[in-house]
């Protein structure tokens, strides 16, 4: 038999920017907004791309507590995918980029 030791101290798992798709909206993690920093964002939609845009603006959806309210949107541009993202941060443009065709994060 090989064994492993486990080590509790060893790897630390980089804190990544989550987002939630739900049916009604967006969950964004802590690091997510501590990316963005901000209270209001543009949401936005590439659907060649498959891919969800969410960007730091002053006018904007407000962020509450962590959730964006985000049904029409969704039903704007007929998104109905839900699940769990690791969300691409671009730091020149302050936004976070949300590819729907990337593999969704399994639950723990």
């Amino acid at each position: 038999m090989a064994f492993e030791v486990y080590k509790p101290r060893g790897h630390r798992v980089p804190k990544l920017p989550m987002v939630t798709l739900s049916k009604n909206s967006i969950v964004l993690n802590k690091h997510a907004r501590e990316k963005l920093h901000t209270e209001k964002v543009e949401l936005a939609y590439d659907g060649e791309a498959n891919t969800i845009r969410i960007k730091a603006a002053q006018d904007g959806q407000n962020i509450k507590k962590t959730k964006v309210f985000s049904r029409g949107f969704f039903n704007h541009f007929n998104i109905t995918t839900k699940g769990k993202f690791v969300a691409d941060y671009n730091e020149q443009e302050n936004a976070l980029y949300v590819d729907l065709n990337k593999k969704q994060v399994s639950p723990q």
